[in-house]
């Protein structure tokens, strides 16, 4: 074994000599020197085999002379070929003798390559990063506890009763925040009518809309019956760009005003909506559900902060082309979200800016880089390996989830080769993330300030879905 050190090894082989110089960055500089005589032997091994595969006239193939074949093939043709079977060996050779984790196939510089002459090859190789890691274990980490919010018991027990409100068409008042109607919309921009923007006895439920924001607010206490506009200004990152940020007007005629009635909370409800007996039965359900929330998230975020720790604590030098790489990955897989979406490119840097979005993928590309060195640094340090059983037992997890039978999924990913790669990944992430998590300790502690709501902590909690028949998960 050849040590490298920043330094410039010469490994000498039995037909080529070989100066490999480690530089900084993860680059390594290789230049080669081949004997003239196996030069020679792969030129004519070249020609050889262009001209069983060339038709020259007056000639069988395979029988034309050597400059007959030149003068059509190009020597520059056959040159590469005779490099493509020499120089496999001689880069297996750096990267076995000096013990090399390389990223990208060896990128040939120069050559200089004259039959009858020892042939010099220069090259440049990527390698992969080292990773210092100073420690990963037995580390003390300040986790930010998660906290039920105070109002999410009551709006669990509520979402639970509206699920299975009756409603009641109402005659003799307008309409209110809670109501659900039947109405007719025709919506218009600058005096033309919206394509697709108009709706006969559409019905819509107040309280949870997904129209453009300020529409359903706008036809709250209205009478059966009357026309009246409603006025709004389509969202400036609308997937219409012709609609996106423009006025508009709807012209609406409200049928119907149904009631939410709700039932009353007894035991009978409760037999219901799930397996319980009583109505304690379905509130300790309830606040189990919270409990176990609360105690994901906080698992959630004490491994985030192992993570975070870490990635600011690494020591790794990572090269421009790798981020590069990443980045050029991860802006496809934007594009690719944002067509999934209806929106465009083009209307995505009008809204964001070209430089806005390019700053934020960069950083995720080096995070993801950083990441996944980690991962492989730990996984190695420790022995963390993906084996079959785990693989089998994801991939049923996966077949239940997509709601495809084993057999038929299984199909599928050995028919994208990626998707395994994938899913190998993941499961290596999750064995060393769970390593992490049983080998230190959190210190939790109440959030310093006010956290702003996700959409999934605004909606309120419902009893667990193993147990409750109309419960969403």
């Amino acid at each position: 074994m050849v040590k490298v050190n920043y330094g410039i090894t010469i490994v000498k082989g039995e037909n080529m000599k070989i100066d490999f110089e480690k530089e900084e960055h993860n680059i390594a500089k290789v230049a080669i020197e081949i004997p003239a005589k196996d030069g020679l032997d792969a030129y004519n091994k070249a020609i050889k085999n262009y001209s069983q595969h060339i038709n020259v006239p007056g000639f069988r193939r395979g029988k034309a002379p050597r400059n007959i074949v030149e003068r059509q093939v190009g020597k520059e043709r056959i040159i590469s070929e005779a490099l493509e079977t020499l120089l496999p060996s001689a880069f297996q050779q750096v990267i076995s003798e000096n013990k090399l984790e390389v990223l990208m196939q060896p990128r040939i510089n120069d050559y200089e390559f004259e039959v009858g002459k020892d042939i010099k090859v220069n090259a440049t190789i990527e390698l992969k990063p080292e990773v210092t890691l100073k420690n990963y274990k037995g580390m003390t980490v300040d986790v930010e506890e998660y906290e039920i919010p105070k109002d999410a018991f009551d709006k669990s027990l509520q979402n639970l009763l509206e699920q299975s409100a009756k409603l009641e068409l109402v005659v003799d008042r307008k309409t209110k925040a809670d109501d659900v109607i039947v109405f007719d919309f025709d919506g218009y921009v600058n005096g033309e009518k919206i394509e697709h923007g108009d709706a006969k006895n559409y019905t819509m439920d107040l309280a949870n809309s997904s129209f453009i924001p300020g529409f359903a607010e706008q036809l709250v206490d209205k009478a059966l019956d009357t026309d009246f506009d409603v006025n709004v200004t389509f969202p400036e990152n609308y997937h219409e760009a012709k609609l996106a940020g423009q006025p508009a007007v709807f012209k609406c005629k409200i049928h119907e005003i149904k009631e939410k009635v709700l039932p009353e909370l007894t035991d009978e409800f409760a037999q219901k909506v799930g397996p319980f007996k009583t109505v304690d039965e379905l509130k300790a359900d309830i606040q189990s559900y919270l409990d176990k929330q609360k105690e994901a998230s906080d698992k959630k975020n004490f491994e985030k902060a192992i993570m975070d720790k870490l990635h600011d604590e690494v020591e790794v030098d990572i090269h421009d082309a790798m981020i590069e790489r990443e980045s050029d990955s991860l802006l496809e897989e934007y594009k690719q979200k944002l067509r999934s979406q209806g929106f465009t490119w083009e209307q995505a840097i009008e809204a964001q800016g070209l430089d806005n979005i390019m700053k934020t993928i960069k950083e995720d590309a080096v995070f993801r880089i950083k990441n996944s060195l980690i991962i492989d640094k730990i996984s190695r340090e420790e022995n963390i390996t993906v084996d079959q059983e785990s693989i089998t037992a994801k991939m049923d997890s996966l077949s239940a989830m997509y709601q495809m039978d084993r057999e038929t999924f299984a199909k599928y990913m050995f028919q994208n080769p990626g998707m395994i790669n994938n899913i190998s990944q993941q499961i290596l992430n999750e064995k060393v993330i769970g390593f992490l998590a049983e080998n230190n300790t959190a210190k939790y502690s109440k959030p310093k300030k006010a956290k702003v709501k996700t959409e999934k902590e605004e909606k309120p909690a419902k009893a667990s879905k193993s147990k409750t028949k109309k419960a969403e998960s």
